[in-house]
């Protein structure tokens, strides 16, 4: 699985990590994926993999 939110579509982020000598290594930050049960427009129920900003933002309606 892709860590990609389903709802904003938030991908990983390519960053550096930089030593005292200023060394630069290559890493990625990725999102804060949590799985939840999620009511889709059509009714149905669905798990899907949303970023933590996104059920902040109540931009899903949760399952109950």
């Amino acid at each position: 699985m892709a860590a990609v939110c389903e709802v904003c579509e938030k991908r990983r982020n390519k960053s550096n990590k930089v030593c005292f000598s200023n060394k630069h290594h290559r890493f990625f930050q990725y999102p804060n994926l949590q799985k939840c049960k999620v009511v889709l427009p059509n009714g149905q129920h669905k798990s899907i993999r949303v970023c933590t900003s996104c059920i902040r933002a109540n931009k899903i309606k949760r399952a109950v």
